[in-house]
């Protein structure tokens, strides 16, 4: 039943994604930045705590309704439940128009565009050279594909619509809090808080990130990929939420072979990004989408 939601839930995401833009979660941001005044004043550890009271209470009302529509008229009114769910959960913002944006961007050669549509895909400022911005841009492809679509998916096998809404409410969270931090007079006021919210929101990203990784390595340069993921170094030394972005961004791009084109020459960065795109949709549809129907055929999966 949940892969049959999924499965539906995505081709209506492709299809109707313009018509999702109360799925930006921006009617949630005043609740979010009480919760943030509140964290803010308190120790690291009662701030992580309140934040994800405030996840599990933005989530209940889903849990309830999923419960309640469970074994009503043969789980009809269930499945149609987990498809809405499912749409508002998956984005907030659809990753293969961005990245075309970007693309256009890049050929137009508008440095405002580029700057900008740099700052929505790696949700912070940019590197100023052209060839650093276009990398960073790359590997947020890579990351942005969890953050926005496969962990999403990841949580909505595992725990329904509530496994999805959570992940989206925390990913919300966390996103509203890099727009404050980014945005502020004093970052330096907020980087505890930002630090926790990226923490809560790398426990939940931590197996799907994993995960995805091994979808690039088996849907591009399965070599290059391997061995970009071998000789990444001890995780000890970044943080949760620094490792498995880094996981993401190095597989990715050595899986997506464009690794040794410049990325500061234009059509070299076009390629590169493309690339990109065009791994993140072979990974999600010709890589885990075979395999989830495969587990739920065996019943490993509902």
């Amino acid at each position: 039943m949940n892969f049959l939601a999924l499965l539906l839930g995505l081709v209506i995401e492709r299809s109707l994604t313009h018509l999702f833009r109360l799925r930006e979660f921006r009617w949630l941001d005043p609740l979010f930045d009480a919760a943030f005044r509140r964290a803010g004043s308190l120790p690291r550890v009662p701030a992580a705590l309140l934040l994800v009271a405030v996840a599990a209470l933005l989530t209940l009302p889903v849990a309830a309704a999923s419960w309640a529509l469970w074994d009503e008229l043969l789980h009809v009114p269930w499945f149609a439940f987990a498809v809405v769910v499912l749409l508002f959960a998956l984005g907030p913002r659809d990753l293969a128009d961005e990245v075309d944006d970007y693309l256009a961007a890049l050929r137009a050669g508008d440095p405002e565009d580029l700057r900008r549509l740099a700052k929505e895909l790696t949700e912070a400022n940019p590197p100023v050279p052209p060839g650093a911005r276009n990398e960073t841009v790359e590997r947020a492809i890579y990351v942005q594909a969890n953050n926005r679509v496969f962990a999403v998916v990841f949580w909505f096998l595992v725990g329904g619509p509530t496994g999805a809404w959570l992940f989206r409410v925390i990913d919300s969270m966390r996103r509203r809090m890099a727009y404050r931090h980014l945005t502020i007079d004093d970052p330096a006021q907020s980087s505890g808080l930002w630090l926790v919210t990226r923490e809560l929101h790398a426990i939940v990203a931590w197996v799907p990130a994993r995960l995805l990784a091994a979808g690039y390595v088996l849907a591009g340069d399965f070599e290059d990929a391997l061995e970009s993921w071998r000789r990444g170094g001890s995780p000890g030394r970044l943080s949760i939420a620094d490792a498995s972005e880094a996981v993401l961004g190095r597989v990715g791009g050595s899986a997506a072979g464009r690794s040794d084109l410049d990325p500061s020459l234009t059509d070299a960065a076009i390629e590169r990004v493309n690339a990109a795109r065009n791994l993140v949709i072979r990974t999600l549809w010709v890589i885990w989408c075979p395999v989830i129907a495969v587990l739920t055929l065996y019943n490993w999966v509902i």
